[in-house]
């Protein structure tokens, strides 16, 4: 069966193999899976986005993040998808965003979102929707674990990346890796001061959006610890950081946050290199302690693991991530999925004489 799906993303950030936000990452896996495997994708995301499908193009705003800037990209993502709707005739839906509520398509046609972000961050109405035929996922056990209680709540899909991709030959060098997003959440003045205890180079890259916090963060906690040892680079496209990711000695997440998975997590052991991290959320689902990296708890710690991260082994780490973590098992999963919840839809809008019993999944815990 040949599918239309369509994918919608946030409304102010590009897709595409360089896009730095998880959600956009995935998006991009998908999209890519479904072209391949014949599928029709069609993409609503904002301009500057890199699809292998169709991209349905939203505006996009180059100046400051506010309150009012979000408010207008929902509703340029609204019309984009009722245009959408009505142009193709779609089969699936699958959301990717934080605030996808607030855009969400009326009507029947199969729904499904991925909840990238902690639970907490989404209201509590998200929970319980509406809309008929219209479902819900996590990315992690932890993560699952943590939402409230739905009947809409379907068993999670843990994220992947792209194993074969990622895999270059680069020889190892004397620095430790650190980046994501440059926000409070993410913790990355703790991997800076870890490194200076440790007395090794650091590169941090990552993307300063033009939110006010973020920016501030970057202004007060981030600018004022950057030495000659210890560099930020700015954005990393996906050649740069597979690079770094396989000639550092190791990558640094200091998340303050309750992590729902980690790409970068998972892209650094497919490279090679080995992770210390806070056990922030899902870390210790993508962690082997000891064996793939070190979970530790404060800065000291991540300094001590920094100087022994040598007796742990890339290849143990490579074929960790080729295991668990490949892009090709998570779009599979996807793929029947979408499947699954059309085949689900069709039945709960046949006539009432069908045999419903069995229609639901639980809540996936």
């Amino acid at each position: 069966m040949k599918l239309t799906v369509l994918s919608v993303a946030y409304p102010l950030t590009p897709v595409g193999p360089d896009a730095v936000g998880g959600s956009e990452q995935i998006l991009t896996l998908l999209d890519a899976a479904l072209t391949r495997a014949g599928h029709r994708s069609l993409v609503v995301a904002c301009e500057g986005s890199a699809t292998e499908g169709t991209l349905l193009a939203t505006p996009k705003w180059e100046g400051p993040l506010t309150e009012e800037v979000r408010n207008w990209g929902r509703q340029q993502h609204h019309i984009a998808i009722e245009k959408a709707l009505k142009d193709w005739q779609v089969d699936f839906i699958h959301m990717h965003s934080l605030d996808f509520h607030c855009y969400l398509p009326t009507g029947s046609i199969p729904l499904l979102t991925t909840l990238h972000l902690p639970p907490d961050w989404y209201p509590a109405s998200v929970y319980k929707p509406k809309r008929a035929n219209t479902w819900l996922q996590c990315v992690s056990k932890s993560q699952t674990q943590c939402c409230p209680d739905s009947a809409r709540m379907l068993p999670h899909i843990s994220n992947g990346v792209d194993i074969n991709r990622l895999r270059v030959d680069y020889a190892k060098r004397n620095f430790v890796v650190t980046l994501g997003r440059i926000c409070p959440e993410k913790g990355l003045h703790h991997a800076i001061e870890a490194a200076r205890r440790a007395d090794m180079p650091l590169l941090l890259a990552g993307e300063v959006f033009k939110y006010e916090a973020h920016e501030q963060y970057f202004q007060s906690d981030i600018l004022p610890r950057l030495d000659d040892q210890r560099r930020f680079i700015g954005p990393a496209g996906f050649r740069r950081k597979r690079r770094m990711l396989t000639q550092a000695r190791c990558l640094l997440i200091p998340s303050l946050v309750a992590e729902t998975s980690s790409l970068v997590a998972m892209e650094a052991l497919a490279c090679g290199t080995p992770v210390i991290a806070f056990p922030s959320g899902a870390l210790p689902e993508v962690i082997d302690d000891g064996k793939t990296g070190f979970l530790v708890q404060n800065e000291r710690e991540m300094a001590e693991a920094i100087k022994r991260i040598g007796m742990l082994n890339p290849e143990v780490c490579r074929r960790t991530a080729r295991e668990r973590f490949s892009a090709a098992r998570m779009t599979g999963r996807y793929l029947e999925r979408y499947v699954d919840l059309i085949d689900r839809a069709a039945v709960r809008m046949a006539p009432q004489t069908a045999d419903t019993s069995a229609l639901s999944y639980g809540d996936g815990r």
